[in-house]
């Protein structure tokens, strides 16, 4: 007798990750929780790997912190 489930799991990996799989597209801000200071999102650099120019704490996607 084989093990095979009836298919209703996801499977390994086969959540949806952050975001509910999506994205928060190319424009935007990154903006720093502590003293509100706001940058252009760059294409391809994630928010949280920048530092705010002001205070020093690393910045999140604005589109996270209205949440």
């Amino acid at each position: 007798m084989d093990n095979l489930g009836n298919g209703k799991g996801l499977g390994k990996g086969g959540g949806r990750g952050r975001n509910k799989g999506g994205s928060f597209g190319t424009g935007g801000y990154c903006v720093c929780a502590k003293c509100g200071e706001k940058v252009p999102h760059q294409q391809g650099v994630k928010c949280t790997t920048l530092k705010c120019p002001v205070c020093g704490k690393t910045m999140i996607r604005e589109e996270l912190l209205n949440k």
